[in-house]
């Protein structure tokens, strides 16, 4: 759903001359001191890209998820690190207090958040438990006006910016599946709240994530989102289900950057007299990439319009996310065949987007959770 074309195209063109001005340029820089620049970092927040899907009542852009898509192609043209900075604010970590959230909540936060100036965190994983409800270990026990909760959420994006996290607890010690489980909203520097050392990893330097822990942490009772306990993993499910199209739009913009940098090396390096392009095994590496790229494209605008008609798209966004972020990967090793040695050499960046994008695979549910939330939805239709 595109409400207003014309704005919609002067944000995207907005969006890919800062991608092409400012972020392209640095990333080299982000890769080596894993951290984005305060100066890009301040832009960002001026143009708005923390609130693009927050409403305009409370200060954001209000973004169609058809509009959303269009946005993260353009962002996906650059580092995926510059998106994760704003994408949790913009996704998994505003988005439950905005479907599920009270009034009261809502007022207090979403504006502070669309500026930029709260950066909101997503708080579901744990050191066993992740995709399986009935092994989240994170408790939340009631004492009084408050809850206490104690355990520890591992590998979360942008935790050490947040100054909120959305927050999956148990509260309900009996109810060990999804009925038991609560969401929170927890403040940065809230007593028992702590964060552990920052992760080093594979890929996505300068997109932070660190384990967040909490020890004996009393949040007031009207931090659960919406104010009624056990709804938390059906938040947490209605969240992440946006927010697989999402990464699914991210994965199309990487993979056509990639594409776009192969076909050029490929027009310009020589071997045996004549540019490599002309070499049909080369070419039969550009089409396939062509084609699984423009079927990603679709499947992805698909789910999106879908999905702003009012549509269950549950099985669409796993299709998109699963299908796309296989495809970038699949894009990224014909992208580092086509270069060769150039293509293992940090110099040329095709490397630091191979490491990049194999996340795209695992967070916000991995390819096998995908195809089980496929093939149930798939068994449950007929039954």
């Amino acid at each position: 759903m595109i409400r207003d074309a014309e704005a919609l195209n002067a944000l995207l063109a907005t969006v890919a001359r800062f991608v092409r001005e400012r972020l392209v340029p640095a990333e080299p820089l982000v890769d080596e001191t894993d951290e984005i620049p305060a100066g890009i970092v301040a832009e960002m927040k001026a143009m708005g890209l923390f609130g693009l899907t927050i409403p305009e009542e409370y200060g954001g852009l209000g973004l169609t998820m058809e509009e959303e898509v269009l946005v993260m192609f353009e962002m996906g043209q650059t580092s995926p690190a510059f998106r994760s900075l704003f994408g949790t604010t913009v996704g998994i970590g505003s988005q439950g207090l905005l479907m599920d959230g009270t009034e009261a909540q809502k007022s207090r936060y979403l504006p502070r958040l669309a500026t930029g100036e709260l950066i909101a965190s997503f708080a579901l994983t744990e050191p066993e438990a992740g995709s399986d409800a009935a092994s989240l270990r994170t408790s939340a026990t009631l004492s009084g006006a408050h809850y206490v909760l104690n355990g520890t959420k591992r590998f979360i994006t942008n935790a050490p910016h947040a100054g909120i996290f959305t927050v999956m607890a148990r509260t309900d010690p009996q109810d060990h599946g999804a009925g038991g489980v609560s969401a929170f909203i927890v403040e940065a520097g809230t007593p028992g709240l702590r964060l552990g050392k920052r992760d080093r990893k594979m890929g996505q330097r300068g997109a932070w994530t660190c384990d967040v822990i909490f020890d004996d942490c009393r949040v007031p009772a009207t931090s659960i989102i919406g104010g009624i306990p056990g709804r938390g993993f059906r938040t947490a499910m209605q969240v992440l289900e946006k927010g697989r199209i999402h990464i699914a739009a991210i994965c199309v913009g990487v993979a056509e950057r990639l594409l776009r940098d192969a076909l050029r090396y490929a027009t310009e390096r020589r071997q045996f007299g004549q540019a490599i392009a002309g070499f049909q095994l080369v070419q039969a590496m550009l089409a396939d990439s062509k084609a699984e790229l423009y079927a990603a494209r679709c499947m992805t605008l698909d789910a999106a319009q879908r999905r702003d008609r009012g549509e269950n798209v549950s099985t669409e966004a796993s299709c998109a996310k699963m299908f796309a972020s296989e495809m970038c990967g699949r894009v990224a090793d014909r992208a580092v065949q086509i270069f060769g040695g150039a293509g293992y050499m940090a110099e040329y960046g095709i490397e630091r987007f191979y490491r990049d994008v194999r996340l795209f695979r695992i967070f916000e549910g991995t390819t096998q959770i995908q195809q089980l939330v496929i093939a149930r939805n798939m068994v449950k239709a007929v039954s």
